[in-house]
């Protein structure tokens, strides 16, 4: 009940922050004094809907969306009256259709940005000094957390009755524990633990010194069984080594709350990662497709791959179910900067489409003018029809892929 209550109420999450992308575009440009006769709330047939002024408000039988309609928009829009021509978008200044424009991406970084302030004070944000790489991991205290079990593969699940137990656990050792030597081996961090355990053989037993709220001990243990690459190379050929059934407990918190006035700069500090990953997630989109594909036709999901809204709204569903509020904040969090960042790229139907032509044309028009030439007027975006079909269809395609992908090979935090 709580997974189906996470899911909608992040796609009820969504659906608000799309509205309020199309409000930003109908405020300001009844701020600048341009004609908007519809905003509605979702597309297909009308369920309800009022007029006020000028402009008809309502809501669609169908919750994907929403839009409003400023008219004209472009030169090539008939959707002037007579009476109406000077109130025509494109007949604008080119600042105030870049704002118009820019408006719905500038609400989403505003919910992203204030989400994220909220988020520092209360859950907190992902703290910056957290380890990151292999080696930072590696130079952490053998600070441990008990595992129910062993797994016999590098494949993540939950225990069953036929795996082995912890022997960390069997052996008495408790959450907090700080790992000191195996057999003799003094342990200053986990890489050594690591590299340690990996010289034991599987099955034999082992003596376990530990420190304990500042007491020494010692513990023995017979080790379990496992299979993992080798240690320098991830990427190589499995083999059996001893598990001792622990994790790692690092000695730095991963979230940290902030006061109302130091959270502005966590926030600022926070938004500046997240617009550098931003940025380099759009840069490997082409080379997520064929991961997409084989999630799709059978193979194994990466968790780097894209997600729809479908699949965004299931991870949702996960976090509100196993109580991760913080999880749920942060992907709301991520999808609105994602939109506002990807709705402002200059292509067309996208608003940084629409945004790219109007500063084109103000730079021919000045160029023309400083070479004394007519000014060539209008960008005619019938000539554009056929990129942007491309466009179209490349979206189109990609989104049946990420939708296709969530539905029959979901990504999942949260493993049963």
């Amino acid at each position: 009940m709580s997974f189906a209550f996470g899911v909608v109420l992040f796609a009820l999450g969504i659906l608000i922050s799309v509205s309020l992308h199309e409000a930003g575009h109908m405020l300001t440009a009844k701020a600048f004094g341009m004609k908007v006769t519809r905003y509605f709330v979702g597309f297909g047939p009308t369920l309800w809907s009022f007029k006020r002024g000028e402009t008809e408000y309502g809501l669609k039988g169908i919750p994907l969306g929403g839009f409003c309609k400023i008219v004209g928009m472009t030169p090539q829009d008939d959707d002037v009256e007579p009476g109406d021509e000077k109130r025509a978008m494109w007949r604008y200044p080119v600042w105030k259709r870049t704002i118009v424009m820019s408006a719905g991406s500038v609400t989403h970084f505003g919910l992203a940005i204030f989400a994220a302030w909220l988020a520092a004070m209360t859950f907190g944000l992902p703290n910056p000094n957290f380890p990151s790489t292999e080696e930072q991991f590696r130079s952490e205290p053998a600070v441990i957390a008990l595992q129910d079990c062993v797994l016999p593969d590098t494949t993540y699940r939950a225990c069953v009755t036929s795996d082995a137990p912890s022997p960390a656990a069997t052996a008495g050792l408790l959450n907090g524990d700080r790992i000191t030597s195996i057999n003799g081996t003094p342990i200053a961090n986990y890489g050594d633990l690591l590299t340690t355990l990996r010289a034991v053989s599987p099955g034999s037993t082992a003596q376990i010194g530990y420190e304990r709220d500042g007491q020494t001990g010692t513990a023995e243990t017979v080790l379990a069984t496992t299979k993992r690459p080798p240690i320098d190379d991830p990427n190589g050929p499995v083999g059996d080594v001893a598990a001792l059934g622990i994790g790692l407990v690092v000695s730095t918190p991963g979230l940290v709350s902030y006061g109302p006035v130091e959270a502005v700069g966590a926030t600022s500090t926070f938004i500046g990662d997240m617009a550098v990953a931003t940025a380099q997630a759009l840069q490997r989109l082409p080379e997520k497709i064929p991961a997409l594909w084989t999630a799709i036709t059978g193979g194994e999901r990466d968790i780097d791959t894209p997600i729809s809204v479908v699949g965004a709204s299931v991870l949702g569903g996960e976090a509100v179910a196993n109580d991760a509020w913080e999880l749920f904040i942060m992907l709301f969090i991520s999808l609105n900067f994602f939109i506002g960042v990807f709705n402002l790229l200059p292509l067309l139907p996208l608003d940084g489409g629409h945004i790219a032509i109007a500063w084109f044309e103000r730079a021919r028009s000045w160029v023309y003018a400083r070479l004394r030439k007519p000014d060539p007027g209008r960008v005619d975006y019938f000539k554009l029809m056929p990129f942007t079909y491309v466009v179209i269809l490349i979206g189109g395609v990609f989104t049946l892929l990420t939708i296709t992908a969530d539905v029959v090979n979901p990504i999942t935090l949260f493993p049963k």
